[in-house]
């Protein structure tokens, strides 16, 4: 009878701790994912991807220990130059027939103090997964004058595209490379609640 009671008790609480959580969906007019890369050692050229979805469930009020999973379709890039916009879609660089998503599981994601957080997952680019983390930026939440519950975060962090598979590049007669092997990352999303 005990044992009935105690299995009884862990599936009401494993009720309770669903009931408890939060669906939220990426507002994409609000979004942006866009990045950087030296060029010629002199300059960065900038660049962003436009097509994307992502999905967060919370099981707390501030965020913290949050699921976030995020997809973004590589020929959605656009880096303002359309034969430079092919040359990375192609086996050079992405090779999107082969490769056409970017990925994103995360793994923790956790406050450091304030409203400063910390975001790590595994990215897969390229049919390589690497684990990563992120820096975060939560900037609060707000309901809109339609009556949704609004997120708001700002998300930064490096890669090495080598890392991926990504090589391509050529020399420059005064050394260094025509492309920077560190992108640097900028993603700035705002959630909407999924109304129950």
């Amino acid at each position: 009878m005990k044992k009935i009671g105690t299995i009884a008790m862990a599936f009401m609480m494993s009720i309770g701790l669903w009931a408890q959580t939060t669906n939220w969906n990426f507002d994409q007019s609000h979004s942006s994912v866009e990045f950087s890369i030296d060029h010629m050692v002199i300059s960065e050229v900038t660049g962003k991807f436009t097509e994307y979805t992502g999905s967060v469930t919370t099981i707390s009020d501030d965020f913290e220990n949050a699921n976030i999973d995020f997809v973004i379709e590589v020929s959605s890039i656009n880096t303002d130059d359309v034969d430079r916009d092919d040359h990375l879609k192609g086996v050079d660089f992405f090779d999107v027939v082969n490769y056409p998503q970017i990925t994103f599981k995360s793994t923790s994601f956790k406050k450091v103090e304030g409203k400063k957080y910390q975001l790590s997952g595994n990215l897969t680019m390229h049919g390589v997964t690497k684990a990563v983390t992120f820096d975060v930026n939560y900037g609060g939440t707000v309901v809109d004058p339609w009556g949704n519950t609004k997120a708001g975060f700002k998300i930064t962090g490096e890669l090495n595209r080598k890392d991926y598979g990504l090589t391509w590049s050529k020399a420059l007669e005064t050394g260094g490379l025509v492309v920077g092997n560190e992108v640097s990352l900028t993603v700035r999303v705002e959630l909407v609640k999924v109304k129950q």
